[in-house]
Parts: C-alpha cells; structure tokens; sequence
C-alpha cells in the first residue's frame, strides 16, 4: 500500500461526515493522523475516530465552531499541544441559506462569510504557523463559485472570494514552503447535496440537472476525496494557487444542452 501521508499530521474541518470523512480515512489508509474537526454531533466523530485508529494511526476529535474566530484559536491550540505540528489543513465545513438575493437579511450575509471565508482564511493563518517543515493547504469550493443558479448566489460569490485567497496565499505562503490549493466540487452525492434538491422550495427536480452533466451522474465523496489527497501528497509540489474542478464536466457546458436535442445531435 502506497503510505504517502506516513508521519503526517491533518486538520480537516466539517470531517465527521460527508466529504471531510472520506477524506480522513484516506489519508489515514495512507498513514496521516487525523484531527477530526465537528461542531454538534460528537457521536459521529467519534465514530470516525475510531474508524481511523482502526487502521493504525491516531486521531482525535476536535469541537469548534469554526464559525467563530475564538474556537478556531481553541482548535489550533488543541492542534499544537497534541501534535506539536500540522502538516496539511484541509477547510471543508460550510453552510449557508438558500434564498433569492432580494430575501438575504444582514444576518445571513454575515453567517455565510463567517463561516466559508472568514474560517478559511483564519484557519490558515493558525495552519502556517505550525506547518514548520512546509505543508499544504486545501479548501472545498463549488460550482456555484463561477456558475449562477437559484438561491445560490450568498454560498456562490463566498465560495468565488475562496477561491481568489487561495491564488492570494499560494504567493505570501510559497516562501513558507506551503501550497494551497482548492477543489471545486460539482453535484456529489452528501447530505448537503440532498437538502439543497429536495429541502429548497421550488427547486428543479435533480434529474433534469445529472441529464445535463456530461457524465451522467452525481459525483461520490470518495472522487473529491481522492483529488484532494492528491493536492495535500509529495506528487503535487509544484501546483499551488490552482482550482481543480471535480463535477463530471457541468462546470465546461453551455445551452443548448445534448440532453435536449433530438437525433441526429442527441448523444447516445
């Protein structure tokens, strides 16, 4: 088995679930131990914990509401006295309200930045102070960074200001030895994913929207998992300040839609 990660010490926050867990059990298949970041359900990190050790290397579960700068100080302290440093830190937990521009009130305009920008940023502040030997830095965007759709424009514009700090930082943190990188995640198939289709009032059904993705399908987990993992290993050195998409080409296509048109255009 390749050990990539042997000797590595992880932050992922949100990774008690979804995306953030995927991504904990792979790096820990590969040797990294994991600080398992939530911010309610202490059970389900502690499940992964134990998942984790399960396969050989420690973990601990961390609470923070990264949502406010004081935890995240907590958070990074805990880091420090338990690891002594930190190798990659990955900023995956995220949240937001699904309205139209003319219903956003002032208070979700500041929840929503707190939480995706605000963290990301003081996150990696606190993360390049312990990555002494170098190290890396990851965030989860989406589409809805560079594509506009209904209700998404308080989460998308945040995810857009994400994913300009990230190209900011890869320059100020490369003296530092540390690349930052982000993902841009299509539809992927998580609880969060599934509120959005299914709890947003008026939402277009999920179908129509996979028949417009050229490959057909949402994306797993494990998919975004394994590109990230990717940009935190020894093989990625020389890409930073880059926004790797992974949305089975949603983000490349443009009506009039394959899916509706007739034969002799209709793909197969």
């Amino acid at each position: 088995m390749n050990r990539r990660f042997d000797g590595k010490v992880a932050l992922i926050t949100g990774s008690s679930r979804g995306i953030g867990r995927a991504l904990a059990l792979t790096l820990a298949r590969e040797g990294a131990d994991i600080v398992v970041n939530y911010q309610r359900n202490a059970d389900l990190a502690e499940s992964a914990v134990r998942e984790i050790t399960a396969l050989g290397p420690r973990a601990i579960a961390a609470q923070a509401n990264v949502e406010e700068p004081a935890e995240i100080d907590r958070l990074f302290e805990r880091v420090g006295s338990e690891f002594g440093r930190l190798d990659c830190f990955v900023s995956n937990a995220a949240a937001s309200s699904f309205k139209k521009i003319v219903d956003l009130k002032a208070h979700n305009l500041d929840r929503s930045f707190d939480l995706n920008v605000r963290a990301f940023v003081l996150g990696a502040q606190r993360a390049v102070k312990l990555m002494r030997n170098g190290g890396r830095i990851a965030v989860l965007s989406s589409y809805g960074s560079i594509r506009a759709y209904p209700t998404y424009a308080n989460l998308g514009s945040n995810k857009a200001a994400i994913e300009a700090w990230v190209r900011y930082m890869a320059v100020e943190f490369a003296p530092y030895g540390v690349n930052v990188n982000a993902v841009n995640g299509g539809l992927i198939d998580t609880e969060s994913c599934a509120y959005f289709y299914e709890r947003v009032a008026g939402m277009a059904p999920i179908d129509s929207v996979l028949a417009k993705i050229p490959k057909r399908r949402m994306g797993t987990p494990q998919e975004v998992a394994d590109t990230i993992a990717f940009l935190l290993a020894p093989e990625s050195e020389y890409i930073t300040g880059q926004t790797f998409c992974v949305d089975g080409g949603l983000s490349v296509i443009a009506p009039p839609f394959y899916s509706d048109t007739t034969p002799p255009l209709a793909l197969s």
